[in-house]
């Protein structure tokens, strides 16, 4: 039982380690050790300017339509060749009357609410551009956005580009948005990285682009849509790259309470997507797209937060084996497991009465991360994600 127990903990800490440390530390140096053996990617500038469509799927937006139009109308790219599409199905807050106010904007709508997937499977039928551009309706975009995003559809074995996702700063955050704002730069690391080494693995909803003629409609019941329609572009042999300047900013959710709702259905959606995705699995077959999907996405929703449940547990056992008041190495991993928790505990404590220490909200985000893969999961198993899901609220 001892052997078993320490082999547990040890393959446990591995796959953590590896999950939120290890492939960072080596993505950075396998994408250093190939570009100083092949010299870094040299982007073509896009000559002549494509049609490119700026398309949002929009459900009860009134609130943001005004300062999305007006922050899609002063993106630079010439005018004539960037339309403005929103397809609104089942808006009833008045959306689609505000936005035909705006001659520039195309408004598609149908009063039957099917999800966020089915608006974009309808709209997609209606475009023509060789670009189409997705983004949320409460996202606000840099202005050369756009531009940058075409440039890298320069090279044509790129099928898919992702722009990054920020928070918007805000001293006054708490654990919510200092949580997912640090999340994201980490994220935005991970994915300016697995771009340089081959292709991103899962764009960013809040902005990305494909080419129109590699869309295949997506499942009706899709949750992810974003990573689905990238990842099976990229699983086709056309790579999804990154710009970090091509961004698109957001408020943080309102608190955790509506931070852990969007990381629930996450999950759940993480959980379908590897089994609609089950061939990406095969390393023989995708070689570095798999690679790169097993290791940043895969161990995160499946082994990675079992695995820190299980070196607890183990660590536990190991610790009262040897006894919890000596001083040996197993018991001074379960003491600092047990203060890291503590910080979590103490972070919700604070979250609570308002009080601000932002050191506190990491261990306590880490901690709704992976407590929301559990609840994800199980949401999965009894089929009760549904895709007419209502969003987070976000901070004002």
């Amino acid at each position: 039982m001892y052997c078993f127990l320490t082999v547990l903990f040890w393959l446990s800490i591995l796959i953590v380690c590896y999950t939120y440390v290890g492939y960072a530390v080596l993505l950075w140096l396998m994408v250093k050790i190939r570009e100083a053996v092949k010299g870094k990617r040299v982007w073509k500038v896009a000559g002549d300017y494509p049609e490119v469509t700026l398309l949002v799927a929009a459900y009860n937006e009134k609130d943001y339509v005004t300062a999305k139009v007006k922050n899609s109308t002063e993106l630079e790219y010439p005018k004539e060749k960037l339309k403005l599409v929103w397809v609104t199905d089942g808006s009833d807050d008045g959306t689609p009357d505000l936005l035909r106010q705006y001659p520039e904007v195309t408004v598609h709508h149908q009063p039957v609410r099917a999800g966020k997937i089915s608006a974009m499977n309808r709209g997609m039928k209606l475009l023509d551009t060789s670009i189409v551009i997705f983004s949320d309706a409460n996202t606000m975009l840099g202005k050369d956005s756009v531009m940058r995003i075409v440039h890298l559809f320069a090279d044509p074995g790129v099928g898919c580009v992702s722009g990054e996702k920020r928070i918007f700063n805000n001293e006054k955050d708490m654990a919510a948005g200092a949580g997912e704002s640090l999340y994201w730069k980490y994220e935005s690391f991970l994915k300016s990285y697995d771009a340089r080494l081959y292709s991103v693995v899962g764009a960013a909803g809040e902005l990305f682009a494909i080419r129109r003629e590699y869309y295949a409609e997506v499942e009706k019941d899709t949750l992810l849509d974003d990573f689905i329609i990238s990842l099976r572009i990229a699983m086709k042999g056309h790579t999804t790259q990154y710009d970090p300047e091509a961004y698109a900013c957001e408020d943080s959710s309102a608190n955790v309470k509506e931070e852990l709702k969007r990381k629930v259905r996450i999950a759940a959606g993480g959980f379908q997507s590897i089994v609609r995705l089950a061939p990406l699995l095969n390393i023989f077959k995708y070689g570095m797209l798999s690679f790169q999907y097993i290791s940043h996405r895969v161990l995160r929703w499946t082994l990675a937060p079992l695995s820190l449940l299980l070196l607890l547990v183990s660590n536990f056992a190991l610790a009262c084996r040897l006894g919890l008041c000596s001083c040996n190495f197993f018991t001074i991993a379960f003491r600092l497991q047990i203060c890291f928790y503590a910080m979590a505990l103490l972070g919700w404590f604070l979250e609570n009465r308002r009080i601000k220490l932002k050191i506190l909200f990491v261990p306590y985000y880490f901690f709704i991360m992976n407590y929301a893969v559990y609840l994800g999961f199980f949401r999965y198993m009894k089929k009760s994600q549904n895709v007419t899901w209502e969003r987070a609220k976000r901070r004002n």
